[in-house]
Order: structure tokens, then sequence, then C-alpha cells
């Protein structure tokens, strides 16, 4: 979704969205005046009184931020370093634009929050981390008007890649690595940016934060639920006719924002994003927007997205388009990536096009079932509810397109995918190809061999792990038949553009050459930025 386009709407009081029904972008003196002066809180107060609502992180994992917050502090004692403090602006999920509606339009609020926790934790240091050019500029400027925050405060811009908003992936390119996630798992709170104690969290759980220590643990809790107090931030699009981000109290039925936004679930409503699942049209109706609620209609909050489909779009279409997505953003570290994701997206294709039958069906479940918690990271989790949940819900579709090979409606592309500049995909010169199976002994995740031995490839941009193989497959084609062309030809305006896509289709190119951020975290860095440098008051 754009983040231009969306609009911010309230139902009940407005917290994280005040202002906004009046005020384009709340600057300095419009944030003094709509919330007034942030308290100043010691650690084991805000530990207090995160607790006392049970406050979650909403990037996605809902993790306890009194917990993560008491891991930092007792990282602080243990190991005598500042901590730092991390913003996760990268808002990487395709149709979430609340982290970046905050960033954009209220971005003091999300710096209240970090400055409560630095204050808090002694940390001299907020890094914000951002996908966005926009964005970037907008917290900049923020930060820049405010003396205080302009010491203390630092954007960092990230490569934009689906798997770059993953905690662990924002450690690493802000420490000068790959953006991808660790192979193994990696506790920020005790060795993060810079090998400090990392307080990291996303724009909304720094804002949530910092409306908790404004109005107090009774005054957070007078909306929502007894069991998850608090207003929730959901993205509605799809095939809404009015996409909005919603504030909305805990406990509300999600039919109510459906109808707000004119989203019609007609065949199914997608809850939590691309590693979300998916409701039918009477539990989207029925069920209430919190993590147990939601859970209770086999759904999961994630990262607040809500995308209706609405009834003039095919949903196996749609969903095999995603899981496309999902197999090429992979970071490609493990099996379950490497091969399970790009097996589950050519076998839903292949039904979806009415050419692959039970025997598909069949494989997509098996392969599945087989990526579930195998994965270096929770992304083939992510993909294996996406994936399940759609044939549990769309079994009218399923039947249509397994035994009447389609359904007879388009694919509208109601579920927004982002469009990359610089990628490319395999193709085959069929006046040149003799069917020879090189580039499929090369590059097996992307091309497949027909019972002819022609070569099949899956319908997606070669993902950055496998463009060396790419162009070994190129390369190597006896035939000269295979070809790297623009994924999206409408970037190229007649010729292949510098950047990403050149380096890509020359022989010198190093996929990793790109993913380092202009700005990397080190030691020395740390020490001259934080010197002589005062959290403000």
């Amino acid at each position: 979704m754009s983040v231009a386009a969306s609009e911010a709407l309230c139902v009940g009081q407005s917290r994280l969205t005040a202002g906004l029904d009046r005020l384009r972008r709340i600057d300095l003196a419009a944030y003094q005046a709509v919330f007034g002066k942030l308290p100043q809180l010691t650690a084991e107060e805000l530990i207090s009184v995160a607790e006392q609502v049970d406050l979650r992180g909403r990037g996605g994992a809902a993790f306890p931020v009194a917990r993560k917050f008491s891991a930092v502090l007792e990282a602080v004692r243990t190991r005598k370093r500042a901590p730092m403090v991390v913003v996760n602006g990268a808002e990487r999920e395709p149709g979430s634009a609340k982290d970046k509606m905050l960033l954009l339009r209220s971005p003091y609020l999300v710096l209240a929050g970090a400055v409560a926790a630095a204050r808090a934790l002694r940390a001299r240091l907020i890094l914000v981390g951002v996908t966005d050019a926009v964005v970037a500029r907008s917290v900049s400027e923020a930060a820049a008007a405010e003396p205080g925050l302009a010491r203390i405060v630092r954007v960092m811009e990230e490569p934009d890649r689906f798997v770059s908003g993953e905690s662990g992936a924002l450690v690493n390119a802000m420490n000068g690595r790959a953006p991808l996630p660790p192979g193994r798992r990696a506790d920020a709170s005790y060795s993060g940016v810079g090998h400090r104690p990392t307080l990291l969290s996303n724009a909304e759980t720094f804002a949530q934060l910092a409306v908790l220590a404004m109005v107090g643990p009774e005054g957070y809790a007078s909306a929502g639920t007894p069991a998850e107090p608090g207003t929730v931030l959901l993205t509605v699009g799809g095939a809404a006719r009015r996409p909005a981000v919603v504030e909305v109290p805990s406990g509300l039925p999600l039919g109510e924002v459906l109808d707000l936004c004119g989203a019609e679930p007609a065949d199914g409503v997608l809850v939590g994003g691309y590693h979300g699942s998916w409701l039918p049209e009477h539990a989207a109706y029925d069920a209430p927007i919190s993590r147990a609620g939601l859970a209770a209609f086999g759904g999961t909050l994630g990262t607040g997205v809500v995308l209706a489909l609405g009834r003039d779009s095919c949903p196996l279409g749609e969903v095999t388009r995603v899981a496309a997505y999902l197999a090429k953003e992979s970071s490609g570290q493990c099996g379950p990536c490497k091969l399970g994701l790009p097996g589950i997206a050519r076998s839903l294709a292949a039904v979806a096009e009415g050419s692959g039958g039970v025997d598909a069906l069949d494989t997509v479940r098996r392969a599945a079932a087989a990526v579930r918690g195998r994965g270096a990271c929770s992304h083939p989790d992510g993909a294996f509810r996406f994936v399940m949940s759609a044939l549990d819900v769309f079994t009218d579709d399923l039947a249509a397109h397994l035994f009447r090979g389609g359904c007879g409606r388009p694919v509208s592309n109601f579920l927004p995918l982002p469009s990359v500049p610089g990628e490319a995909r395999l193709t085959v010169d069929w006046t040149l190809c003799r069917g020879h199976g090189l580039c499929a002994h090369i590059a097996p995740e992307i091309v497949q061999r027909d019972r002819h031995g022609f070569p099949v490839m899956l319908d997606m941009p070669v993902p950055p792990w496998l463009e060396r193989k790419a162009r070994q497959a190129v390369k190597m084609c006896p035939a000269l038949a295979l070809r790297l062309i623009p994924a999206d030809p409408a970037q190229m305006d007649g010729q292949v553009r510098r950047g990403r896509k050149a380096r890509m289709l020359s022989a010198g190119h190093d996929p990793d050459a790109d993913t380092v951020p202009d700005l990397v975290v080190s030691e020395g860095w740390i020490e001259e930025i934080s010197s002589e440098r005062e959290i403000p008051g």
C-alpha cells in the first residue's frame, strides 16, 4: 500500500493517531500541544508499567516489552557496557503502512518512546533503521528541529527486502554485514548493534510506550480489553475501497473495521500479513481484534495487516503470486528457503493454472509441512501459515481449479507486491532451446524440466542468493537460449539502467556488494557520537 495514499482513521478515542484528523503532519509545536510533556521514568518504573498492561511488541512476534527491557538492563549490568536503543522502521511487509505512517506523520511520538527508553537505560544513542528515503528524511528533520534529539538520534537507511525487517537482519545491517537474519538464534538484548546490549522494537511499539508513559497504566487500560489493554494499529488494504491505517481498541470486531474501509470479505480476509493467516468470511466479521480473539478463529494479529480480496479476483492466483514472492525474498540460508519455498510456489502455480491436479496439491501440502519448524529463521514458518490457511479457506476455488481448470476470475493483484528496481528473471528463447537440461541442473531451485525435458521457469525474479547460478546457467547454455531480462520492463526505459540490474547482468557482480549501509556502526563511531551527549530531559 502507498503510504502517501493511506488515511489515518480511528475508532473510539485516538491515541497514536491523536491530532492526525486535523493535521497532515505533527511538527514539534503540534506534538507538544497534542501530547504534552513526556514524564521521566526509571528503568524499574518503565518495566513496572509495561508489565501492568502486558505491553507487547507490535512488529509481529508480540514479545513482552517488559521482558525485553529487563533483559537489556541485566546485560548492561553484567557486561558493564552502555546500551543502544534501536527503532525498527524497516517495515518490509508489503501490505503494512502503520510504522511508515507514524514516522511520516507523527515522528515525535515514536521518538518520545525511544527517548523514554534511552533515559531509563542511560543510553546515549538512538538509531532509527528505515528502508525508505522519504521516511528517513522525515525522521532526520524531526530530530534536527529539537536540539536534544539532534544530539542523540541517527537515521540509518537499510536495504529494502522482505527479510531485512527482521530484527536480526537489521542488527546485521547496522553492523556492516549482509541484511539477512542470522542463521542461529541471536539475542540483541545481550549483544546487538555495535555488540552492545540493544533494545530493539518497531516504531509502533515505541509509540505505544510513549503513550503508556504519558497516561499511566490506568489510563492506558481504559481502552481495549482487560486481557489486552490499549489500542491497535491496523493497515487495511487489498480490495478495500478506502485503504487506511486504522487505530482501534483491542477487542473490536474486525467486521466494523472492514465496513469502515469498504472492504468486502467475500472469499476470505488475510490477517497478520504474508506470515499471517486467512479467515473465511463469517470469521472475518466476528473475530475480535486481539491476539487471543484472532487466534480463536485461526488467525494471528502479526503485523496488523488486514487484506480483503473481494469477489473480483481469483484467490488461488493471488496466493500463488505471494508464494512466489516469499520464495524470492528468502535469504537462501537453509534448505527450507532454498528448495522448499520455491517448490511450494512451483506446485501452487501448477494448481492455479489447472495443469497440476491433485498430485500438485499434494506436493504443496507435503512441501509446506516439510519446511515448518526447520528454517534458520521464522520465514519458512510464516510462509507455511500463509499457504496452508489459504488451502483451508479457499476450498471452493481450489476445487474449481482442480476439476474445471480454473474459477473463471482474473488475478486482479489485490495483494500488494513491491516492484524492485534492478531485478531480473530467466527466460528462454524457444527458437534456440533444444532441451539439454543443463540450466535445470545448475539452478534447480528456479528451473525444472517438463516431461519432454524442456525447462520450466518459476514465475518470479531471480533471488539475490541465486544470481551467481543464474549467470552461470546463461553462460553455459549449449544452445545460447537462456536469457536474463528485466523483471519489470517498464523500469528500463529501453536500456539497462545503472545500478543493481546492470551489475547483475555483468560477470563481476557480487550480490552482497550493495547490501552494506552507508553508515556502519563501529565501536569508535559509537564512542565518538556518544561523547558529551546527554539524553534530552
